[in-house]
């Protein structure tokens, strides 16, 4: 039998960050404090969701699951970044990228399903109220939250199998501070064309399912405001879905941008800077969103503010 990883490269070196001293201090505290308050931002939302009765709801369910995403991806890429600035030990092992590559195409293509389910919740609470509850029961929300982590660890899995089984055998300096697909795809000496199509009609179909769930769901939505001419249904409707709509539009234009393409319009400057935007400040931001356009959460954030008050 025929081996098919070729692989004669033992490890990668990251050179997606600068090289200049002050520089490297100025991102490394930088990108520590947002990972810091990624991770507050994101615990904080996961506990008051967990603990707050008022928030044992389909709605806040999937919000945790989004939390947990958001918690997850910037894990999986941050610290080792964090030690390259610090440390200067940007070298990572081929087991080590090819983990790292699953781990993040994993997380990545969950919250892409899971932004979907959100918005069809939100369709069946605006379109559906009285029905809700029967409908979206919490069974179906435990069915929909396994689809979406196990849809996102297959396709995943696919990804990651195809890419790591191409020979590496020259060039190890990843253009990037993470592995991620394009990168890691353009330092294949072995032919990436067969790769790239199979990797982009799957993750094509999978995303614009996914999408097109998200983009109906909404339609309904608009269309069932218009109907009913309710004076006070836009600022209902509005408050909400429009925090899962902020974060949907922040995710996909990212997302879209970085890895619906070909590897021939590849491009390390503007690929850093867009992988910055959906791979810290998306996370960063998701929890704030949520917050700052939600009374439930604010108040459950209040209470629970007070019930730590109270016990220290």
């Amino acid at each position: 039998v025929q081996r098919v990883n070729l692989s004669a490269v033992s490890e990668f070196v990251f050179v997606g960050l600068s090289d200049a001293p002050e520089i490297r201090l100025l991102l490394f505290v930088l990108f520590l404090l947002i990972y810091l308050a990624t991770m507050a931002g994101n615990i904080t939302l996961l506990i008051a969701i967990s603990t707050d009765s008022h928030l044992h709801s389909p709605m806040y369910f999937f919000l945790g699951n989004l939390s947990l995403l958001d918690l997850l991806c910037p894990t999986i890429t941050m610290p080792k970044m964090l030690g390259a600035l610090l440390l200067e030990h940007k070298e990572i092992s081929f087991f080590g990228c090819l983990f790292q590559h699953f781990s993040l195409i994993a997380v990545v293509g969950t919250e892409i399903f899971l932004l979907a389910v959100m918005a069809y919740d939100r369709y069946v609470a605006v379109c559906h109220p009285l029905r809700y509850p029967s409908i979206v029961s919490m069974k179906l929300c435990a069915q929909l939250a396994l689809g979406t982590w196990t849809t996102g660890l297959l396709n995943s899995l696919l990804h990651t199998s195809m890419v790591f089984t191409l020979s590496f055998c020259g060039p190890n300096r990843i253009q990037q501070y993470y592995c991620d697909l394009p990168p890691v795809l353009a330092l294949s000496c072995s032919p990436t064309h067969s790769t790239e199509l199979v990797i982009l009609v799957v993750a094509g179909v999978l995303g614009s399912g996914a999408c097109m769930v998200t983009v109906v769901s909404y339609i309904c939505i608009l269309l069932e405001i218009r109907a009913r001419k309710s004076p006070g249904m836009w600022h209902k409707a509005f408050s909400t879905c429009g925090s899962h709509l902020v974060v949907v539009c922040l995710f996909y234009g990212t997302t879209i941008c970085t890895y619906v393409r070909p590897s021939s319009t590849y491009s390390p400057h503007w690929d850093r800077v867009v992988s910055m935007l959906y791979g810290m400040l998306t996370p960063l931001l998701n929890p704030i969103i949520y917050s700052l356009r939600n009374k439930e959460v604010k108040c459950a954030l209040k209470r629970m503010i007070s019930q730590v008050r109270r016990a220290l």
